[in-house]
């Protein structure tokens, strides 16, 4: 089995189809760096992340999304998924807010369990060539990446939030 956390976490599945990483990214809180599976609290994510895109062609732009396929509870995740926040058109090199948001960032409120925050990085095809959905519940990354000619990820992350007073968490093992 996979030591990979996008596998033991089932992002690989429920949001995503394997995919080799390409670019690196880095995502991060209040200058708290995002390590995949870390547990966050929703006070600690009120404020849109910085997300910083590696990468060396200067002429590349690409689309971040923030999925949450836990919603409304992972028991029953009937709005799966939950979009957070789109931002396209961020050219390689520089971070998202060099980007247009084109649905902003709603921060993670967590009605009960323990949810999964899913930052997915697509490259485009070209700028000003990927189009906002028209409702943030039942989004699917594989069909708005198939609308949009996106492709497979080139990188993605995640991390693990439940409500300010949970306790406890989430642990993925292998088995």
């Amino acid at each position: 089995m996979s030591n990979d956390p996008l596998v033991l976490g089932h992002v690989i599945g429920d949001v995503l189809d394997p995919f080799n990483t390409l670019v690196s990214f880095r995502i991060s809180y209040n200058n708290r760096c995002v390590v995949n599976s870390m547990d966050l609290r929703p006070s600690a994510v009120v404020s849109r992340p910085r997300v910083e895109i590696g990468g060396n062609d200067l002429r590349v732009s690409y689309t971040l999304v923030m999925v949450d396929p836990d919603a409304p509870s992972p028991s029953n995740p009937t709005l799966r998924e939950y979009l957070h926040w789109l931002v396209t058109d961020i050219p390689a090199t520089t971070d998202a807010s060099f980007g247009r948001e084109i649905m902003c960032y709603e921060s993670p409120t967590i009605p009960t369990g323990i949810h999964r925050m899913v930052f997915v990085l697509f490259k485009q095809l070209g700028r000003a060539t990927v189009f906002a959905p028209v409702v943030r519940q039942h989004f699917s990354t594989r069909n708005f990446a198939r609308q949009n000619n996106l492709g497979s990820p080139v990188a993605a992350a995640f991390f693990q939030c439940q409500r300010d007073t949970g306790s406890g968490g989430r642990r993925f093992r292998n088995e």
